[in-house]
């Protein structure tokens, strides 16, 4: 909320970033436990520019406060919860404690690590770590309005084939060949927006967005694909990323709006020749170079007429 100080326009927020924290739940009978790892963000808007203009600090919440908060929120937690229920949780708290905030953003990104099995067996205390990270952003305000939106990061999807490039411009700067038969990897990054508006809207089911999460992060990586015996073919990756985001709001009616980054990550066919020995390397859809720059870069967003994105 912009206020106006000497003449001009004023916004400010402030907050504290990359604070790590780690926590783990064990069973009723203490065997089985359960373990998150969370980089937490915190931005507050609050009414302090009498630190800006006047030197007094009187209305700031210290950085080292938040910090310390998230600790003390992560401990209360009793009970094992989500990276979306833990940043509504401490958007609550700074809202609600402190007078003077009026908005609080947090953004969490959880550390994939996974349960490992031994022998077939999922080992009680035992965790890899994984690859794709989710994430989340919670805007909550003093009032319990809620803008809440989760993501997935580093999904890397590729197929060996049902992929091709045809009918673009070609003109003078144009070197690059038409296909119908090519190789497809990107690497995903999806935000979507759920629709519920305030914080007491939010489902009370234990753990709902952790499914979700894995819910639509299935849907993506299958509209990807398409059928395991045969795929689906991908005219670009246009074509494609419309299609996985269709699916999400498709199959999930809490989630009114889809955004998807998918560079085109490029596998070049080799092809090897000298003046002497002819062809040494001729390509069949087989031996590729695989680069990650320079690459393709797409996205774009697909929300439902009455989500405010």
């Amino acid at each position: 909320m912009a206020k106006e100080l000497e003449g001009f326009n004023f916004e400010q927020r402030h907050g504290k970033a990359r604070v790590r924290v780690g926590r783990v739940w064990r069973s009723k009978d203490g065997c089985r436990h359960f373990m998150v790892e969370w980089n937490v963000n915190i931005s507050l808007l609050s009414n302090c520019v009498a630190a800006y203009v006047r030197d007094d600090n009187s209305d700031i919440v210290a950085t080292d406060t938040m910090k310390n908060t998230v600790y003390v929120k992560a401990k209360e937690c009793s009970e094992q919860l989500s990276a979306e229920e833990f940043a509504i949780l401490l958007g609550k708290h700074f809202t609600s404690f402190y007078p003077q905030v009026f908005t609080a953003i947090v953004k969490i990104v959880e550390k994939p690590w996974e349960r490992i099995s031994v022998n077939g067996q999922p080992h009680e205390h035992g965790f890899k770590l994984g690859s794709e990270k989710h994430t989340t952003e919670a805007i909550v305000q003093k009032s319990g309005v809620l803008q809440l939106t989760s993501g997935v990061e580093g999904l890397s999807l590729l197929k060996t084939t049902q992929s091709g490039f045809e009918g673009f411009i070609r003109d003078k700067y144009t070197a690059l060949p038409e296909t119908r038969e090519r190789m497809l990897a990107t690497e995903v990054t999806a935000s979507w927006r759920y629709s519920y508006e305030s914080v007491s809207s939010i489902p009370q089911k234990s753990l709902y967005f952790n499914e979700q999460y894995l819910n639509v992060k299935k849907v993506l990586v299958d509209t990807f694909f398409g059928p395991p015996e045969r795929g689906v073919y991908s005219a670009s990756v246009q074509s494609t990323l419309l299609q996985m985001a269709k699916a999400v709001l498709g199959r999930f009616g809490d989630i009114s709006s889809v955004k998807l980054k998918m560079p085109n990550i490029h596998f070049l066919p080799v092809n090897i020749s000298s003046k002497d020995h002819g062809s040494i390397v001729k390509f069949n859809d087989d031996v590729y170079l695989p680069t990650d720059e320079p690459h393709g870069s797409i996205e774009a967003s697909l929300s439902r007429f009455w989500s405010k994105m």
